[in-house]
């Protein structure tokens, strides 16, 4: 097969070793290559509800083990989750923002525990609060080393903001999906303002197919 004698005494007395494994010499070892949006991880996801009345946060702060309320520095009360791990910003008017969550069944995993606990607390809440994404922070690699110089050109200066003085990466806005794209030299991006999970490998192929096109990728 593919011109070698798989019985000559080359191929059964000389192996090589590829990850722990024997292969006879001769034979194709063919290895798959990770695509970019195959590195995708989520970083944080960003969700609002809310309970639609007024709490009294000072209350609320003694009755619920664990809340951080210092209204000098922040007008909300901020009570963590440990699994999921998640923060849930607690505010006046009812509404609550879920943040540091990893996923988005994370976040109403742990909205949820909120919900249970102000609900052992007396304060009504309907079984199933509207719960609206509003920000997915994903990371991902491209597998090559960038040059944001060329690129700061290259992907139209309208659409870019880069001054490395200031900040290291280059800020890529996009259109489709609506997301904001940072691409560090190193082939890191951050992408961030999607809405559903698919945005970022969206966002990565297309960020992918544009750098590719400029002849820069790599």
């Amino acid at each position: 097969m593919f011109g070698v004698d798989n019985d000559s005494p080359a191929v059964t007395v000389v192996e090589t070793v590829y990850k722990g494994a024997f292969y006879p010499l001769g034979c194709f070892i063919l290895v798959a290559m990770s695509a970019p949006a195959d590195s995708i991880e989520i970083q944080n996801v960003v969700a609002s509800t809310g309970i639609g009345q007024e709490l009294d946060l000072e209350a609320l702060a003694t009755d619920l083990p664990g809340a951080d309320f210092n209204p000098d520095n922040f007008p909300g009360l901020v009570y963590r989750t440990q699994e999921p791990k998640a923060a849930a910003l607690i505010f006046r008017s009812g509404k609550i923002v879920c943040t540091g969550a990893k996923s988005i069944a994370d976040v109403h995993e742990a909205l949820d525990i909120i919900f249970d606990k102000l609900r052992e607390l007396g304060i009504p809440v309907e079984d199933a609060p509207e719960v609206t994404v509003q920000n997915i922070v994903s990371s991902a690699d491209l597998g090559h080393s960038l040059n944001l110089n060329a690129l700061a050109i290259g992907l139209g200066l309208e659409d870019v903001e880069y001054e490395p003085e200031q900040f290291p990466g280059l800020v890529y806005r996009m259109d489709d999906p609506e997301v904001v794209i940072l691409l560090f030299g190193s082939g890191k991006v951050v992408i961030t303002g999607g809405k559903t999970v698919d945005d970022a490998s969206a966002a990565v192929e297309r960020i992918v197919e544009r750098i590719d096109d400029l002849g820069l990728l790599g």
